[in-house]
């Protein structure tokens, strides 16, 4: 599966939320502040949400998986994934070795 590039940098969203956090006593509520935002920045207001969300519980603040949390979780699949693929192979090899050792046995 390809990842489809980021169009925003990590930098972009970094200063994006945090002009949100900065503003957000100017506007009645934390929407209405995303809204503004995003608008500036050119992104949906449901994704600037997004990152304000994450930024939340990367700093403790909600519920939920932090970015490295996360990521940790994608490493570990990976890791278990190719731990399967080995044992696969293995199981493979072992089956195929064993039948030959069989033959060989039957044939002495």
């Amino acid at each position: 599966m390809k990842k489809k590039p980021l169009k925003f940098s990590p930098e972009v969203r970094e200063r994006a939320v945090r002009m949100v956090n900065e503003c957000r006593g100017d506007h009645p509520s934390q929407w209405a502040a995303i809204e503004s935002i995003a608008a500036k920045i050119g992104c949906i207001a449901q994704t600037l949400l997004s990152w304000v969300r994450q930024h939340e519980r990367d700093a403790g603040q909600r519920d939920g998986l932090t970015t490295a949390d996360m990521q940790r979780i994608k490493e570990l699949e990976r890791e278990v994934k190719e731990l399967r693929r080995a044992n696969e192979i293995l199981k493979l090899a072992s089956a195929f070795f064993a039948q030959a050792e069989l033959d060989r046995r039957l044939k002495s």
